[in-house]
């Protein structure tokens, strides 16, 4: 699959794993959980939805049309990293800005991080 087709298929399954982490996000600090944890469990919601999309649809050629230990591997250690990041951006947005906009600065943070996601994923993990 070309790489233009693969970024069309990540973007489309990055804006619903964002929607999934976003909205897990809002709703976890909504009901008092803190900004950190809050990012953590809409992170781990977002990835296990994205790892299983994008490793059965964008990168199926790449990953031999099957998921294998190597692979999770691999996007586990993209994904502790990139969630170091994440986390750390959204907490201080949370603390410098106050909550409702950290749920603003979110989805921007996420979105480019996504960048060096698809790179990442297409010459680490899926290979």
């Amino acid at each position: 699959m070309g790489i233009l087709r693969q970024g069309g298929h990540f973007i489309l399954i990055g804006l619903l794993q964002l929607l999934v982490d976003w909205g897990v996000f809002v709703a976890a600090t909504a009901l008092g959980l803190p900004a950190v944890p809050g990012n953590l469990l809409g992170r781990v919601s977002g990835a296990l939805l994205g790892f299983w999309l994008n490793g059965r649809i964008t990168f199926a050629e790449q990953a031999g049309g099957r998921l294998n230990r190597r692979h999770l591997a691999r996007f586990l250690c993209m994904w502790l990293v990139l969630t170091a990041l994440s986390t750390w951006l959204v907490a201080t947005s949370a603390n410098l800005l106050g909550l409702k906009l950290a749920w603003l600065a979110k989805p921007v943070v996420e979105g480019a991080l996504a960048m060096l996601s698809f790179v990442l994923l297409r010459q680490f993990v899926y290979r």
